[in-house]
């Protein structure tokens, strides 16, 4: 064989790593990333709308870290959150109805006194 066959049957220089999609949303979701916008419409230098978007797009973890966790409180996606909420409803019923009927006994009283 010649030097010519030899180069052939070598393997082709590498390029540039590829990347593929799992590797991009591994790296996204484990540092999280921010995208934010703002949309205006004026009219005659008369501010009609503000439209403002953040987006952050990160795992639960990254999140929590980051200070974010409002899907923990709220009702319509944690069931925890949703009893918690309908608790503190009924403690707040509660509260209020018994305050009704101390006034209603205390009327009757003042009534019957007189």
């Amino acid at each position: 064989m010649t030097d010519l066959d030899h180069r052939h049957e070598m393997s082709p220089v590498p390029g540039p790593p590829s990347t593929n999609l799992a590797d991009i949303l591994e790296r996204v979701l484990d540092k999280g990333i921010v995208i934010a916008g703002d949309i205006k419409i004026d009219l005659l230098d008369i501010e009609l709308l503000t439209i403002r978007l953040r987006l952050f797009v990160a795992s639960v973890d990254t999140a929590k870290k980051a200070g974010i966790d409002w899907w923990e409180t709220d009702p319509a996606l944690s069931s925890h959150a949703a009893r918690d909420a309908l608790r503190d409803e009924n403690r707040e019923l509660r509260a209020r109805l018994d305050a009704l009927e101390d006034r209603e006994e205390r009327e009757e009283e003042e009534q019957g006194q007189t």
